[in-house]
């Protein structure tokens, strides 16, 4: 499991405002089938929101545990019956670092575009 600093948690709960659950843990538990979904959505994403169905809250942090423990995530958040957790894919991380920025053009005031 990767351990977050308090910085990067701030910055992924700001990103993950806006997420919606893309996987959703019913009355079934969290099956091998649901731990596949969810690697193939960090995979993808990095950074997912969970929907947990139940009202229990000790079954809630056994599958945030079990989550990060099995797959190498971190726990991001638990907040109510959502569970936000986070693995940073290398491939997209080898691809940023690889990736050139574009050089710009300086901009235009106002003032430029008269006369």
């Amino acid at each position: 499991m990767q351990q977050l600093t308090s910085a990067q948690v701030r910055e992924l709960r700001a990103q993950a405002h806006g997420l919606n659950p893309v996987v959703s843990i019913s009355e079934n538990g969290l099956s091998d089938a649901v731990l596949k979904e969810i690697d193939v959505c960090l995979k993808a994403h990095e950074l997912i929101k969970i929907r947990v169905y139940g009202d229990s809250r000790d079954d809630r942090l056994a599958y945030l545990e079990r989550i990060c423990s099995e797959l190498s995530a971190s726990a991001v958040q638990h907040i109510g019956k959502l569970l936000v957790v986070y693995r940073e894919n290398p491939e997209k991380a080898a691809a940023k670092d690889t990736a050139k920025p574009r050089p710009t053009a300086p901009r235009r005031t106002k003032r430029s575009y008269q006369g």
